[in-house]
């Protein structure tokens, strides 16, 4: 009998949890597969060509979710499993039951809001030139200095901090802070501000190791605040953030508050292809 049960010992666990990462971003819809996110706006009138993929795509009226897509039949083209033969509506990521495409028995799709209202396909290839040359995920050994228990202090009705993306020309969007997280290190106050992901908060950080030993942008760590009022920061799971896998995403950048002037030796580093060179 095979005993599956959870290593015990932080590197053996670290290098689990490593090896679920690359099996995530290397997954049908993982960050590597995606090769196009193709906004489409204008008239609803008008109709696109999307790079990749066959059909012309045109937005809806406004205050309706996702896109329409014309094709014939030998486009191949299907909605949640039906196939396109004239026209169908592709429902966004922002209605309660959002459609699936399929172009191939690889290439897949689904639309994705903005906070404007616009609406964008993106495209995912589960045999993508990124995964067929994907190496690893290089990342720091595990390093108990930097497992921090931090305070986590509600903010009744949170705070709005404004985070700029990497595709947005330094326009910032607002995203709500649910409380403080705050603690001292080296002799050092910090107060990061981490924004709602689902049931977790998600800290965007940059430090002194970032355009050296990791991704130039930042990275990510993803937190759950304790019923004692504490939150456990352990950077040994940080991860690079979606656009170090693929220039489709638009990923959010380090507010000042969260940028460290010290190197911070722990987490994901960079994306390696099979030669040990950057991927990207």
């Amino acid at each position: 009998m095979t005993d599956t049960a959870a290593p015990a010992d932080p590197d053996a666990v670290l290098a689990r949890y490593h090896a679920r990462r690359e099996q995530a971003v290397t997954a049908p819809q993982g960050n590597l597969a995606l090769v196009n996110t193709q906004w489409i706006t204008g008239d609803p009138a008008s109709e696109q060509p999307v790079w990749g993929v066959p059909g012309l795509w045109s937005p809806l009226p406004a205050g309706e979710s996702g896109l329409k897509v014309t094709a014939v039949a030998t486009d191949n083209i299907f909605v949640d499993d039906v196939l396109v033969d004239g026209s169908a509506i592709v429902r966004g990521k922002d209605d309660p039951n959002p459609s699936a495409v399929r172009f191939s028995e690889t290439v897949s799709g689904f639309v994705i809001a903005s906070e404007q209202g616009d609406y964008a396909l993106r495209v995912w290839d589960a045999q993508s030139d990124d995964i067929q040359r994907f190496g690893s995920i290089d990342a720091f050994p595990f390093n108990p200095e930097w497992i921090i228990t931090a305070t986590f202090t509600p903010i009744e009705g949170g705070r709005t901090v404004g985070f700029e993306h990497l595709k947005d020309d330094g326009a910032t969007r607002d995203m709500v802070i649910p409380g403080e997280i705050t603690f001292t290190k080296d002799g050092v106050d910090y107060n990061l501000a981490a924004f709602k992901a689902g049931r977790a908060l998600q800290l965007v950080f940059a430090d002194s190791t970032n355009g050296e030993s990791t991704y130039s942008v930042g990275r990510f760590l993803f937190v759950v605040p304790n019923d004692d009022g504490t939150v456990t920061l352990d950077f040994n799971l940080a991860v690079l953030p979606p656009c170090a896998f693929s220039y489709n995403f638009n990923c959010p950048l380090p507010p000042a508050q969260n940028r460290f002037a010290v190197p911070i030796a722990a987490g994901e580093k960079n994306v390696l292809a099979k030669d040990g060179s950057l991927l990207h």
